[in-house]
């Protein structure tokens, strides 16, 4: 009897032993499919980031082969659709993909991609709208509804959007600087200000902050704080060529024709063609006592845009009053009142010439 306990007992304990080696073979088993599929999706990721549609579509395509319902590998798969210009198709991987999971917000953004490419503005705003429902951290689709809403002219709205996503990163840099343009445009100009100082503070090397913020000190006669601003403009992006022009300008203003020359050198270095920059050079050469330099900018800068109505009056008014060539002077008064120009002094001088 004890001798046929034990046989039972060794048995059983078989059994037991047999039964773990099959649970832990068949765990291996489920474990390695797993592993397969998302080998293929950091391999589709990598592709697509090196703009290698063919090594992505190869890899995307054994991921879903693997797992056909797979919601990270149908969203991969519509943004190498997207990429190979197949936005039908890629709007239907997308669908797939949240059907599968709803609250995916990178395909709700990918999504509304398309639809905002395709005119269709009332699906995308509710695909965003999700999108963000679905992760309110999500900067993408924060920035796609603000970018919408001011596609739609819808001020408020984008502003209100933009705040939401500064809730959630506060030193977002683009959100910033949208939000203070809007408002700079909205009327709200102390807003404006208060956010470019934000965006500043958080990053003093924004160029187009500081150029902003020196665009509305001009516009309140500020000129200090806006010769500043644009100043810290060139600093952070030295081929600023508005910053310079606007910086020469107030310099020129001020009887600063020295550095008023630099900026608009420095505007012709990076965009010879700037004809507003020669016409101003030009002024400051006058003042300078430079004329066959200042000759040289107005002639540029009638050359360079013929249509320019304040060059030819400039031109005009040098050849009188500094050259005392009247028949060249008449010439440049001329084309000034056939581009419009009108000034009482011009009409004085040549009367009848020009009937």
């Amino acid at each position: 009897m004890i001798s046929g306990r034990r046989i039972q007992v060794v048995t059983v304990l078989s059994f037991c032993c047999t039964l773990l080696i099959l649970s832990a073979s068949h765990s291996g088993y489920a474990a390695a499919p797993h592993d397969a599929l998302q080998h293929e999706l950091d391999l589709t990721r990598a592709a697509l980031g090196r703009g290698d549609l063919k090594a992505a579509d190869e890899a995307v395509q054994k991921a879903l082969h693997l797992n056909p319902a797979s919601p990270q590998a149908l969203h991969l798969h519509g943004l190498v659709l997207l990429k190979g210009r197949k936005p039908t198709e890629a709007a239907e991987e997308f669908v797939r993909a949240l059907k599968v999971k709803p609250a995916f917000a990178e395909a709700l953004n990918d999504l509304a991609d398309v639809y905002a490419a395709q005119g269709k503005s009332a699906e995308a705003q509710q695909a965003l709208t999700k999108a963000i429902d679905a992760d309110p951290k999500h900067a993408e689709s924060y920035l796609d509804l603000a970018k919408l809403y001011e596609s739609q002219r819808d001020a408020p709205a984008a502003i209100k959007t933009y705040q939401g996503l500064l809730a959630v990163q506060p030193a977002h840099a683009e959100a910033l600087f949208s939000l203070a343009r809007l408002q700079d445009y909205t009327g709200d100009t102390k807003a404006a200000a208060e956010t470019l100082a934000r965006l500043t503070k958080a990053h003093p090397k924004h160029a187009d902050a500081w150029y902003l913020t020196g665009r509305m000190a001009e516009k309140r006669n500020d000129l200090v704080d806006a010769a500043y601003a644009y100043k810290q403009a060139v600093a952070a992006k030295p081929d600023l060529v508005d910053a310079h022009y606007n910086l020469g300008f107030i310099y020129r203003s001020q009887g600063k024709s020295a550095e008023a020359e630099r900026e608009f050198l420095e505007v012709l270095r990076y965009q010879p063609a700037y004809a507003e920059a020669h016409l101003n050079l030009g002024v400051v050469y006058t003042s300078l006592g430079q004329l066959d330099e200042a000759e040289r900018e107005y002639a540029s800068a009638v050359e360079l845009k013929p249509e320019y109505a304040e060059a030819h009056y400039n031109l005009g008014v040098f050849y009188e009053l500094h050259r005392k060539d009247m028949p060249r002077a008449l010439a440049q008064y001329r084309k000034y009142r056939e581009l419009g120009g009108r000034d009482d002094r011009v009409e004085r001088i040549v009367g009848s010439t020009f009937r």
